[in-house]
């Protein structure tokens, strides 16, 4: 997958896509099927995603909670894996910003990009203060010479497939409600980071990650499935993640620590992809380390049935 970050210097090889825009936080159903869409509007012109970077609600409150599902490397991993060819992943600052809804769609779309088709859902709002949607660019579309399909928004049972219902269920401690509305499991992804070393002295070794900038899951201990990316151990394994704080510990910022089953060896930078499969329990604070051991050797037990039932 090529990935373009300006729309003002684009070889003529990487013009003429059919391409589907929005921030696919997450890369879930809904999004999967706007996807769906774009291939299926242009089969022989080559499968874009236009997207931004920072996420436009980072931008305008960058104080506000982390609320990202993944990572700009984490949502490039999943597109290149749902056959993505091309990714416009447009540097989102005060001059894009600042672009009209035609400005936008002429500048970027047509003349920047020469896209041949777009496909937005049904509730997209683009350029200058939100004030263009999806029914207006269709209107520049057919002006400016580029397809234009608005797709209808996804319903789940009875809840519209959103970023914000799978933020939801990630804070309430639901993995598989998200995996549902997803269509695959919730990764946390990145490097491995050093720790305290409290795990290898207890008999847990953990791999540690950050979980900043993302949205936080429920805190606690998760049934957990775990891809080694890169290095002597590519490969996938099972194990148990404690996320949280660590409260046994003093006040700590919240990360992901993962004991991975029947492991021996030296992840410290490698990248994993770490898929939450069941949330277990809340994360607790116990009276003494023996008490801690006791529930982490109950807490592997069960997590090792739950994931031979997968």
């Amino acid at each position: 997958m090529k990935i373009l970050r300006d729309y003002q210097f684009v070889d003529p090889e990487d013009r003429g896509a059919s391409v589907a825009i929005g921030n696919f936080d997450g890369v879930h159903l809904g999004h999967q099927s706007v996807i769906d869409i774009a291939r299926d509007a242009a089969p022989d012109a080559p499968l874009g995603i236009l997207t931004f970077e920072p996420h436009p609600r980072a931008y305008f409150a960058p104080e506000a909670a982390p609320f990202r599902l993944m990572s700009r490397e984490a949502r490039a991993s999943r597109l290149e894996k749902l056959g993505v060819e091309m990714l416009y992943e447009l540097n989102f600052n005060a001059a894009l910003a600042a672009l009209t809804p035609e400005e936008f769609a002429l500048r970027v779309l047509s003349g920047g990009f020469g896209f041949s088709h777009v496909v937005v859902g049904a509730d997209f709002c683009f350029g200058k203060g939100r004030s263009g949607t999806a029914a207006d660019l269709k209107a520049y579309g057919g002006d400016m010479g580029f397809g234009v399909t608005i797709a209808p928004l996804m319903a789940h049972t009875d809840v519209t497939v959103s970023s914000t219902a799978i933020r939801q269920a990630l804070s309430d401690g639901n993995p598989r409600d998200e995996a549902a509305m997803l269509g695959h499991w919730h990764r946390i992804e990145g490097p491995v980071i050093g720790g305290e070393q409290r795990g290898r002295e207890l008999g847990y070794p953990t791999a540690n990650m950050s979980i900043d900038g993302l949205h936080p899951p429920a805190f606690g201990v998760y049934a957990v499935l775990v891809d080694v990316l890169e290095g002597p151990h590519t490969g996938s394994y099972q194990g148990v993640a404690s996320m949280g704080i660590r409260p046994m510990f003093g006040e700590n910022r919240p990360n992901l620590e993962t004991f991975i089953f029947d492991f021996a060896g030296d992840l410290y930078g490698t990248p994993l992809s770490v898929a939450l499969i069941e949330h277990l329990r809340p994360e607790e604070k116990f009276d003494s380390l023996d008490a801690l051991i006791t529930q982490m050797d109950a807490d592997s037990a069960r997590a090792r049935s739950i994931l031979a039932a997968l």
